[in-house]
């Protein structure tokens, strides 16, 4: 009987581990200058995850925050609204495409997009965000990094 339980023990420790070992942890820089000189950028802007992986938005300069935009993530995703100055992480457990904004400079076109997986069955709702015109520019930038 003690075989049993130790080898049931195992497998589930196995299983256990072996899952949480697949998910990879990412960051995201919230800064107020890129490496690319622009004023007000998520750094990576454009980042590609598999469902299971967490994004953590590290508030690296002051007046930042990170939030999903209205109607820009997959059906059935959960949204996230981190506060200013804070660090947040988000689990992305639904495949699609994810577009977000830091709140206060959204104007100025501090948006960002993380695809999740393979899919982007949802990207014509990506593209028809009714967002300020220089974050309109930066998500199409984005939008071509899309891997099909």
């Amino acid at each position: 009987m003690n075989i049993n339980k130790t080898a049931c023990f195992a497998a589930v420790a196995v299983s256990v581990f072996a899952s949480g070992a697949l998910a990879a942890d990412h960051e995201v820089q919230m800064l107020n200058r890129g490496s690319n000189g622009q004023p007000m950028q998520f750094e990576p802007a454009f980042l590609r995850v598999e469902p299971g992986d967490t994004v953590t938005f590290v508030a690296t300069d002051k007046s930042h925050n990170s939030e999903s935009l209205k109607d820009g993530i997959p059906e059935g995703a959960t949204d996230w609204k981190g506060k200013i100055n804070e660090e947040i992480t988000v689990t992305f457990d639904v495949e699609g495409l994810y577009a977000y904004k830091c709140t206060p400079h959204l104007g100025m076109g501090m948006v960002g997009l993380i695809q999740v997986g393979e899919d982007s069955s949802n990207l014509e709702a990506v593209e028809s965000l009714k967002i300020p015109p220089k974050a309109k520019g930066l998500m199409e930038e984005l939008i071509a990094q899309i891997e099909p």
